[in-house]
């Protein structure tokens, strides 16, 4: 979106959140307010388009401005809508009740909004820079083989390696995998958010992923805004297989299982030759296996998978929403959120993510590394 596009949302929607607070501070707290709204007006669509208009060194430090400002000003917004639903509901009732000032009631909720949307970004921040914590999950199978029973995968999702998470935040995640000790690795996409060249150096830790039956890709949407092609090659380099729209079959005594992924669900938009499709992902596949299992980055792939005959789907995407009031609107879009649900023969797995995307901020939806095991359904 062109720059002067993003600096008019932006001026709008801190006109509204200036309009209705900084009239109704005293006199310094009024100044401070306006000044910061001033500046996050500038800085917030700035640290967007960053690497448009700065070197990488630049452009991260405006872009770490720019998302702090944006996961501040979220909350900032989303309780100035809370006030003035209070305020809304206050004059209503001040008509039934004289005891009801509405003045006071102005004054204090306007100083409370930015206290309040300071200290939940404060804990939304440090939510979001800590290593994820890992979620065990059991997914009981119909007819699991006994030699399946057990199978373990470490699933993450949607890190997003870019310009505020680096290689020693990868470095952590890679760590808390490897003491986990999976059969395998699945990373379900939107794993980077930049070219090659910008951030190859950044993902290099997962050559130190290890499990019994290796590290499995799938492509997410932020793949194909970041070159998914060169990041292909970059991934197979680093030892990684890369599904795309096939699979491999795994052995574990004597029983077959197979890994199957497909490519994103709106690839096509950007490479026709990438349509996702789980029918074609199964092509050739023994019809003995034990288990089949799909990794696919978006939830909405589930009902084909469903229809192809998949026992389990592994999802992300959706960050569980992240922070409010993303929460609310994602349901909008997909099927399912986050955890798991069942979609008649098919369960799938959704990931709330191993990182984040733009503010680095996590509220009501915490990261995850996901430790799946398969077990015989009871």
């Amino acid at each position: 979106m062109p720059i002067p596009y993003l600096l008019a949302i932006s001026a709008m929607f801190h006109l509204y959140v200036g309009a209705r607070l900084v009239p109704a501070l005293p006199g310094a707290a009024s100044a401070m307010l306006a000044a910061a709204l001033l500046a996050s007006t500038v800085l917030m669509p700035v640290g967007l388009v960053a690497r448009r208009v700065a070197g990488p060194a630049t452009a991260d430090r405006l872009a770490w401005t720019g998302m702090l400002l944006m996961g501040l000003f979220s909350s900032l917004l989303v309780f100035t809508i809370l006030r003035d639903i209070v305020l809304l509901l206050g004059g209503v009732l001040s008509w039934f009740s004289a005891a009801i000032a509405l003045e006071p009631l102005r004054a204090s909720t306007a100083k409370a909004v930015p206290v309040l949307a300071f200290g939940a970004s404060l804990v939304g921040l440090f939510n979001a820079r800590r290593t994820a914590a890992v979620v065990s999950v059991d997914v009981p199978i119909t007819g699991l083989p006994v030699a399946l029973h057990g199978f373990t995968l470490a699933q993450i999702s949607d890190i997003h390696v870019g310009p505020t998470i680096k290689e020693a935040y990868l470095h952590g995640i890679v760590a808390a995998v490897n003491r986990l000790e999976p059969d395998l690795v699945a990373i379900t996409g939107d794993l980077v958010d930049g070219s090659v060249a910008e951030l190859g150096r950044h993902v290099s830790p997962l050559t130190q992923l290890k499990s019994r039956h290796g590290t499995y890709f799938v492509t997410g949407n932020h793949e194909y805004y970041s070159g998914a092609h060169a990041w292909i090659v970059e991934l197979r380099r680093l030892g990684i297989t890369v599904l795309l729209n096939e699979h491999v079959v795994l052995e574990r005594d004597g029983v077959l299982l197979v890994l199957a992924g497909v490519t994103d669900y709106g690839a096509h938009h950007f490479d026709p030759a990438h349509q996702s499709d789980p029918g074609l992902a199964l092509t050739g596949a023994p019809d003995n296996a034990g288990a089949k299992l799909l990794l696919a980055h978006q939830p909405r792939s589930a009902a084909a998978a469903e229809q192809a005959g998949f026992h389990l789907q592994l999802s992300g995407h959706t960050h569980g929403g992240q922070f409010l009031p993303w929460n609310l609107l994602v349901r909008l879009q997909q099927p399912f959120t986050s955890g798991l649900h069942r979609l008649g023969g098919l369960w799938v797995y959704v990931s709330r993510g191993t990182g984040y995307w733009g503010p680095p901020k996590r509220l009501g939806a915490p990261s995850e590394i996901t430790f799946v095991r398969l077990v015989t359904a009871g």
